[in-house]
């Protein structure tokens, strides 16, 4: 099965050159959803219990996510905002028992950072009113939280938990565009090698504490 881990990762690695480019099309989609589906299958591959199957879970709806987004964005948004609810119970049936200082500052931190800096980079319209930014601060929230407790549970932090943050940069990145960074080639530059990268650390991090720390039969 590790030849889906490398097909995963080639497919999501090459896809930095489409979305520096601005491919688009039907074709250019399916790619861009063939890293992380990839991932997905992996990990239902190696899933021998319910956290297993959970891993798979927020990667499904991270490829869902992805494809989703180049045709209709809310839906895309909601797959996942719906992956990043999944993940915070994974992670929180994972969760470290034993923080260091600076373990538990970082996953207080974390949060507020991430929603203030979200809502900081919506801007408010004149027509629409404020609905910008209540919906980026509830998709911050539900991001801030994914990444706190991704930070804060058992799986290794500079798999899963650098994984996370580098989830967060690159949404907050997305969230640029509109803001600070509206006009500059940073955010095409940086979105896509930020999320992938952080997807498969999530995924092999997760997957691999997960094969093995599950309970096998004796033969």
């Amino acid at each position: 099965m590790r030849a889906l881990w490398w097909a995963a990762i080639a497919a999501g690695a090459s896809y930095c050159f489409a979305a520096w480019c601005g491919w688009s099309g039907p074709g250019v989609i399916a790619w861009k959803g063939a890293g992380v589906a990839l991932l997905a299958l992996w990990a239902a591959s190696r899933a021998a219990s319910a956290d297993g199957w959970l891993i798979a879970a927020v990667m499904a709806l991270g490829a869902a996510g992805d494809v989703l987004l180049e045709v209709i964005v809310a839906i895309g948004a909601l797959m996942f905002l719906l992956g990043h609810l999944v993940a915070i119970v994974l992670y929180l049936r994972n969760r470290r028992y034993k923080l260091s200082a600076s373990q538990r500052a970082v996953g207080l931190v974390v949060a507020p950072i991430t929603v203030l800096a979200a809502i900081a980079f919506t801007p408010i319209g004149v027509v629409t009113g404020r609905q910008p930014v209540i919906l980026a601060g509830i998709y911050a929230i539900a991001l801030s939280l994914m990444a706190a407790s991704a930070w804060t549970s058992r799986f290794p932090r500079y798999r899963v938990g650098l994984g996370a943050m580098l989830f967060v940069a690159s949404d907050l990145l997305i969230f640029s565009r509109a803001g600070p960074l509206a006009g500059s080639f940073v955010p095409t530059l940086l979105v896509w090698p930020l999320y992938f990268a952080g997807q498969a650390l999530i995924a092999t991090g997760a997957v691999e504490t997960l094969s093995r720390t599950v309970t096998r039969p004796a033969s």
